[in-house]
């Protein structure tokens, strides 16, 4: 056999990329192989991962939520996204189960990773959301949320926090399960157009 483990992947992560993820052992090693293609070092960089959303949102200016969303999927903090950490934020963001992507929720707007989120962090995230979406798209959301700052106040009237209050993981997770109109309000859905982008580029 020698050493193949360069173009291909090791048992040990395919098996746990198999039973954590949706995926199957003939998709991850196809991603593999574009993975390697566009990152031969094996690595994604903050910049290549912005550039990729980037390509995804043409109209809008992505910079700052991608930053974001890489912080959040560079789990040992290295600032760089190895092929495990990339798995594991495709299938969140597009397919994971609510408590997971819930989880991931969190970590993106925990921004400061003190395992709390405070009013500023919302107006942060949000803020880098409302960057994605087209002004004339902007021009058509409820009266009550059409600026980040409505948005953020709604979402944190919708936990019932003080100005100077914190929300906790375990609050977070509940609030968003108890109600669906926080989950839209909190997140950017527009995971099938991405996915459906990366599908694209893979044939």
């Amino acid at each position: 056999m020698g050493n193949t483990k360069s173009s291909a992947l090791s048992k040990e992560l395919l098996e746990e990329l198999k039973s954590n993820t949706k995926y199957s052992e003939a998709e991850l090693c196809t991603w593999y192989q574009s993975f390697l293609k566009e990152c031969p070092g094996g690595k994604i960089s903050k910049e290549q991962f912005e550039g990729i959303y980037a390509s995804f949102f043409p109209d809008a200016n992505p910079t700052a939520y991608a930053r974001h969303v890489f912080r959040s999927f560079d789990t040992n903090a290295d600032g760089t996204l190895d092929f495990k950490e990339y798995i594991v934020a495709l299938h969140l963001t597009s397919g994971g189960k609510t408590l997971q992507k819930l989880e991931w929720a969190f970590a993106l707007y925990d921004v400061d990773g003190n395992g709390t989120i405070s009013k500023n962090e919302i107006q942060e995230i949000v803020r880098s959301i409302f960057n994605m979406i087209p002004v004339d798209d902007q021009k058509n959301l409820p009266e009550d949320e059409n600026t980040p700052e409505k948005r953020a106040e709604k979402i944190w009237e919708f936990f019932g926090k003080k100005e100077n209050d914190k929300i906790s993981e375990g609050e977070f997770i509940q609030g968003v399960m108890d109600n669906k109109d926080i989950l839209r309000l909190i997140q950017y859905d527009e995971p099938q157009k991405i996915k459906d982008k990366l599908k694209e580029k893979r044939q």
